[in-house]
């Protein structure tokens, strides 16, 4: 190995530990928690910090960024299920799940809100979104009257439930039950009241919910 390929090895060794730990410290302590101490966990000196991140604002969009990757690694997954209503079930169950695993990203998503109103890249999942929605509406396992919007309120709410800590998370498959059941066509429905939103309203209203914090 070259002496080169050591330092440049270890660099990113550091980067990856202070984006793990800086999940951690938001979740914790907000999204304005010191980065002296996001230096102190990582195990890294403040000048490392800001070589790889020369303010938190740019920490803050890798990590939405990393966010939006994960997802678009999900989009397989429900396009290639056996059926429409596998892809329904595996939506709901693996994106809440990384949600409720991921208690720092709301206030991430926020902040990258605020930041840029127009990064949208979620924007791109809106189609996939819509045709698994519609191959599992025209198998006639998924209510007719459900739109891909309110598929994604229903993953937001399930993967709240991280806020409980992992303490919660082996319980939170009744609640998936739950929805899932609520989510089947059969004859004795009662119709859902009044439209489902928009997709850009529905984006706006979720990168915007969360509180602002301050550091203890």
């Amino acid at each position: 190995m070259s002496s080169s390929q050591s330092p440049r090895r270890d660099a990113r060794r550091n980067h990856e530990r202070l984006l793990i730990e800086a999940k951690h410290l938001f979740a914790e302590r907000g999204i304005d928690a010191p980065l002296d101490e996001l230096a102190a966990r990582a195990g890294v000196g403040a000048g490392t910090v800001y070589r790889h991140f020369p303010n938190r604002d740019a920490l803050v969009r890798e990590l939405y960024d990393d966010a939006v990757a994960d997802l678009a690694e999900f989009a397989p997954q429900f396009l290639n299920a056996e059926t429409g209503w596998r892809a329904i079930e595996l939506w709901l169950e693996r994106v809440s799940g990384w949600l409720a695993a991921s208690p720092h990203l709301q206030a991430v998503m926020a902040r990258v809100a605020e930041l840029d109103p127009d990064h949208r890249p979620a924007a791109e999942f809106a189609p996939m979104m819509d045709a698994v929605v519609a191959r599992a509406q025209a198998e006639g396992s998924l209510r007719d009257d459900v739109t891909a919007v309110d598929l994604s309120v229903m993953v937001d709410m399930l993967g709240s439930l991280g806020q409980y800590g992992d303490a919660y998370l082996p319980f939170r498959r009744r609640q998936l039950g739950i929805v899932l059941d609520g989510l089947r066509a059969r004859p004795d429905l009662t119709p859902l009241p009044g439209d489902g939103q928009a997709f850009d309203e529905f984006h706006d209203m979720s990168h915007a919910r969360a509180p602002k914090r301050t550091p203890r």
